[in-house]
């Protein structure tokens, strides 16, 4: 189905601009870049895929730079969206890409609150969409996770206020947290969602988790459900986070009320190009999926040996307790040269470590194990 030249140019987001983030949104903090030598700075904090896109996306990125001085083209535009709807079995009116999966998720705030409207979040989870909604005034409801650090569905649901518009933000997996909320008590969730509701689900970290009963995504089984959107990204299993590209699914008439909002050109020419090699990359995906599983037991068997119990993990990342504060830690790794992620209150003694290459991992614990930590000291 081929896209109009008006619905095209919507889709680009004419006359919106983007909503400011509040300084204090630790996620954007400077980082230093990695550079040749032995004192190069090792990056474990932002969930990056340490590994980089495959050859035949690289090549497609290059290959799209000749055409650098030129918009991203209509046809381009429509190949792109045509290919995620594809993926995902949907019709490409329930496609909408954007400048990663984060502008997404801003722009599902900015169509679906007001001042004074309510959005629902865990805690602690991805807090871009709590930094969304409270530069448009909405009131910012969070909801502890549970003893599972699962959502806690319930009081979530319990939070909607039926006299006012809501949206309620799942991250499944959840960031930083590394764990899952199961499908079913998703579903059961949303089978209660007052009509004045949204539903943002997140899945960011979709392909690290294993599949199984337990998670299901909801593009994988999707619901039929007006009021659902789900957002993916190609940061991740991709490894094109500095190429920002992101995309959401949602219902035709949801996916019409986010367009005003969208930044005008805001996929690129050449993350556009990488996005349709890397969905048609198919050899390099599950090889990718692979690496990171053994990257994690990996991980999971270093902390072993130090009587560390990091939570169990489903995501390119883990989040352990050092018993410490966690800026302590932070400000310790950071001192050897090495940056891991920032605190989430309120598990003000946990660390969120993003997997690297293997050798920077021997790095991370050659300098974790110079904390001098005991085991009493571990969750």
């Amino acid at each position: 189905m081929s896209i109009s030249r008006r619905s095209f140019v919507q889709s680009l987001g004419l006359g919106v601009a983007a909503t400011v983030v509040p300084a204090r949104f630790e996620a954007f903090e400077p980082q230093r870049e990695r550079v040749p030598g032995s004192n190069s700075t090792i990056l474990l904090n932002s969930n990056e895929n340490a590994y980089g896109p495959s050859e035949k996306v690289m090549q497609a990125m290059q290959d799209a730079l000749s055409s650098a001085n030129r918009y991203v083209s209509r046809q381009r535009h429509d190949e792109l969206v045509h290919a995620i709807a594809e993926l995902h079995s949907v019709a490409p009116d329930r496609v909408l890409p954007g400048s990663g999966s984060s502008e997404i998720l801003r722009v599902a705030c900015n169509a679906l609150l007001r001042p004074g409207d309510r959005l629902v979040v865990a805690r602690p989870t991805y807090e871009g969409v709590s930094f969304y909604g409270q530069s448009l005034g909405a009131e910012i409801v969070p909801v502890p996770l549970n003893r599972a650090f699962a959502h806690d569905l319930s009081k979530m649901l319990a939070s909607i206020d039926a006299k006012k518009p809501t949206l309620v933000y799942i991250c499944n997996p959840n960031n930083p947290t590394a764990t899952l909320t199961a499908r079913k008590d998703i579903d059961a969730f949303l089978e209660n969602l007052p009509a004045n509701a949204h539903v943002l689900i997140d899945e960011a970290y979709h392909h690290f988790a294993e599949p199984s009963a337990y998670y299901v995504s909801f593009l994988d089984r999707p619901v039929d459900h007006p009021r659902v959107i789900v957002t993916r990204t190609f940061s991740k299993i991709y490894g094109l986070a500095g190429m920002r590209l992101g995309y959401g699914v949602a219902s035709p008439e949801v996916v019409q009320k986010m367009r005003p909002f969208m930044t005008n050109f805001g996929v690129n020419i050449a993350a556009a190009a990488a996005a349709i090699a890397a969905l048609q990359d198919h050899e390099a995906l599950k090889p990718a999926i692979k690496r990171n599983a053994d990257d994690r037991q990996e991980f999971f068997n270093e902390a072993t040996g130090r009587a560390l119990k990091p939570l169990p993990s489903h995501t390119n990342f883990a989040m352990t307790n050092a018993g410490l504060p966690a800026q302590q830690v932070i400000d310790h790794f950071r001192s050897h040269n090495i940056l891991i992620g920032r605190r989430f209150p309120p598990m003000d003694t946990f660390v969120r470590i993003s997997f690297g290459l293997p050798a920077e991992m021997q790095q991370f614990w050659r300098v974790w194990d110079m904390l001098g930590l005991h085991p009493k000291g571990h969750h």
